[in-house]
Formats: structure tokens, sequence, C-alpha cells
């Protein structure tokens, strides 16, 4: 390139995008919505899938978003799981996803206070071909139920109960976690008010600790990953 390349075009106005400061989040915009909107439609899910969402949501149930099935099944297959343990059972919808990138042999661990979502789920798991032996299926609030798991003896916690337990929940993922482990977050956009500047209930506030606890924690490697509601990752080191 000459030197002339480099001159500036006399009457030109410059277009500058300004630099985000580091730690601080963006606003979400219109054109991310697209984007999302585009990345829920990229995935397909089969009849067993969305049976589960119907039933989730004849139940007033949230589900996970396609697009964030498909990244917990991208997530626990890049951890090879063997042991998962979720925190939510819902109708089932996230648990197929999760046992899809699992190992074949792998066994997923879901906690929920209400037996009748976990019966819709074990129907689910069912009909997508998955082995009864695959699931343990534990009834009970998550802060009963987290501390009698094993330490150490898990390769993946996700986590979509009761946002208001979220640093709780973090906690005793770092206990189940196995070094190299991942525990994500659901829903750590609260529908955009995460990030909106206005006074917010407590479930939001919860949610802005934890994303401050996770990004400066020493023992994590972290990425908020931009499908569905917002989904944080976090590494063990």
């Amino acid at each position: 390139m000459n030197a002339r390349s480099h001159q500036r075009v006399p009457g030109a106005t410059d277009t500058v995008t300004p630099r985000q400061p580091r730690g601080q989040e963006r606003v979400i915009t219109g054109n991310r919505q697209t984007s999302w909107a585009f990345a829920d439609a990229f995935v397909a899910e089969d009849e067993a899938l969305r049976w589960a969402r119907d039933r989730a949501r004849d139940a007033g149930l949230r589900s996970v978003a396609p697009s964030t099935g498909a990244a917990l099944r991208l997530l626990a297959a890049s951890v090879d799981a063997k042991a998962v343990a979720e925190i939510g059972t819902g109708c089932g919808v996230s648990g197929i996803h999760l046992l899809h990138g699992m190992r074949p042999d792998g066994v997923l661990t879901t906690v929920d206070p209400e037996p009748e979502h976990q019966q819709f789920a074990r129907q689910a798991f069912r009909a997508c071909g998955f082995a009864s032996n695959r699931a343990r299926f534990i009834p009970g609030p998550a802060l009963d139920v987290l501390p009698r798991l094993a330490d150490s003896g898990y390769d993946l916690v996700f986590c979509d109960g009761d946002r208001l337990e979220y640093s709780d929940y973090l906690a005793e993922s770092l206990r189940l976690l196995r070094p190299g482990g991942l525990v994500v977050f659901e829903g750590v956009f609260a529908s955009g008010r995460t990030v909106d500047s206005g006074p917010q209930p407590t479930e939001v506030v919860r949610l802005r600790e934890l994303l401050r606890t996770v990004r400066e924690s020493p023992e994590l490697v972290t990425s908020l990953l931009p499908v569905g509601d917002g989904l944080l990752c976090a590494v063990k080191r």
C-alpha cells in the first residue's frame, strides 16, 4: 500500500465505534435479538423434545431455548461428560440435550422440587431412546440435595433452578466438579434486565452479583454465551 492510501480524505467524516471499557456489559440491541432468533431456528428438534416443551408450557415452566440446548450438548461433549448434575429438571428439555452430548455410558443426576415434572422428564427421556439407567431423578429442594452428592464427582453442573439461589449453587458446584469441569448457569440475562440501568428486583441483583463473582474468580475460566436468555459458563481450574 502506498503512502497516499494512508492520507485522510478532505471533508470525510470518520465513523468511530467507541471502545467498550473492560468488564462493562453492552446493551442488548434489536440486531442481537434477530441473531438469537436465527440461532434458535438453526437447531432442529425432534418430536420428543417438542413433546417435552409442550408439557413444560402446560405446566407454566420455562424451557431452555433450542440454541441453549444445542450449546448444552456441545459443552457436555466438549468435556466428554460421564457424570452431569442438573439443578431444575423441568419436563426434561435441557436433560435431553445434555444426555445427547454425554458419553453413551454417562449418567445425568437431575434435581427438582416437583416430582410430577420429573415424571414428564422420564417419559421424554424414554421417548428419545435413553435407557432408564442413564438418568437419576432426585426430588427435593436443590440446596437440600446437593450437599449429599459426591465431591469432585461431576464433569458438568447445569443450574436452571431458583435464580435467588444461584450463588449458593455456585459454591456447591465448585465442590462437586472435578478440575477441568464446567458449571453452567441459565437465564443470566433475565430478559435484558441484567444490563438495564433502572431499579431491578432482587433476582436481577443476585444475577449481577453472580456474574461479578464468576468473572473475578481466579479459580474459574469464564465465558458468557449470548444464546437463549444468557448462558454463563465457567471451567474449574
